[in-house]
């Protein structure tokens, strides 16, 4: 695997119960952004909380986040970043790989792969790890190789960071249109 663009997929929550919003930041290999998107603030009901109890969230992340930015997005990436180890689910629906990276302390997710250690440290602090769900974990060692060649000069967590500052600017100006 030849990874040239990368998706960074993150939600935002806004505040005041003003619910989530989630956003696509396609980059190249130097994170380099090439493609932006972002849903509309997502606010379940009650009555959907309710019928959904514990997986609402995964749905959130998968359904209607996840799906429709990947399907919105003009630019083809090779592989899907994600912080939030719901978004894994996304594996099911869609050809992409989805791995998530996290750093030491976070926690691993219930039903994934066993966590691959990046070499590089990309926090600056502590380790850096990779998942993805158990339908691709044979293929997290290649993702990992590509995956460190590739932090070697990018701190692949940083956009993350530019995401969800993105989407807090898309928010304030939503609020004063």
């Amino acid at each position: 695997m030849d990874v040239q663009k990368i998706a960074f997929l993150e939600t935002f929550n806004l505040e005041d119960n003003g619910g989530i919003m989630g956003a696509i930041l396609v980059t190249d290999s130097d994170t380099k952004p090439l493609e932006f998107r972002v849903t509309a603030p997502i606010k379940p009901t009650s009555f959907q909380k309710t019928l959904y109890g514990d997986v609402l969230h995964e749905h959130i992340l998968v359904e209607l986040i996840s799906v429709p930015l990947l399907n919105a997005i003009n630019e083809q990436a090779d592989l899907i970043l994600v912080r939030d180890p719901f978004f894994l689910g996304a594996n099911n629906k869609q050809g992409i790989r989805v791995v998530r990276i996290f750093s030491e302390g976070e926690e691993t997710s219930r039903a994934n792969s066993k966590p691959e250690e990046l070499p590089l440290s990309m926090s600056g602090n502590g380790k850096t790890f990779l998942e993805t769900s158990r339908k691709f974990e044979s293929e997290l060692p290649v993702i990992k190789e590509d995956l460190n060649k590739l932090s070697e000069g990018r701190n692949l967590l940083e956009p993350f960071e530019r995401l969800k500052l993105a989407c807090e600017q898309v928010h304030q100006q939503k609020s004063i249109d």
